[in-house]
């Protein structure tokens, strides 16, 4: 099963992703975290999100960039959070990329390791409805992670959105057979 979760920053697209890894029964299950705690506001976001998941037996890949050197057991639970981040990292590293190019880098990372395990749970922003007027490298951002979001979207079983900590489901795996 593949599955996107999607919201706003602090709707509980996180806690939604971990309840949906943990209702799929007792396997080995990571955590791939790709945020870099750069101040003290990341490393309380850090903190928090560990404290969430204490004990419910993660084991914790860090991952802030190249997706594709991530490596997990077969058969096992992948929560990967975030791709925001994950796109950011790759996307603002100091080269020069098209967000072409960094979308299919990560996409690549991605598919490899959809191939490895056999549940990945992916966590990503809403962040296309804030009608706000950007500079051009972030437009540039937003569009490598609009095509990112998309593109997961298309091959996702499933697709949340988690609103107001309520989870609303676009998309199912029954939906997608019906069309």
């Amino acid at each position: 099963m593949f599955a996107v979760v999607t919201g706003g920053s602090g709707s509980g697209k996180s806690a939604c992703a971990e309840e949906l890894i943990l209702s799929l029964g007792e396997r080995k299950r990571y955590y791939i975290a790709t945020m870099q705690a750069r101040d003290e506001e990341g490393r309380a976001r850090v903190r928090r999100h560990r404290a969430m998941r204490a004990d419910k037996r993660f084991e914790t890949i860090e991952c802030p960039a190249d997706l594709e050197t991530a490596a997990v057991e077969p058969g096992s639970a992948v929560l990967l959070e975030c791709m925001s981040n994950l796109a950011a990292n790759e996307f603002f590293d100091g080269s020069s990329h098209t967000p072409e190019e960094t979308a299919q880098k990560i996409l690549a990372g991605l598919e490899k390791l959809r191939g490895q395990c056999k549940d990945l749970v992916v966590v990503t922003n809403e962040v296309f409805s804030d009608g706000m007027d950007y500079d051009a490298g972030t437009r540039a951002y937003l569009e490598c992670l609009g095509r990112i979001n998309c593109a997961m979207a298309r091959r996702a079983d499933r697709v949340i959105e988690v609103v107001c900590g309520i989870p609303v489901f676009l998309q199912t795996a029954d939906v997608r057979r019906e069309k």
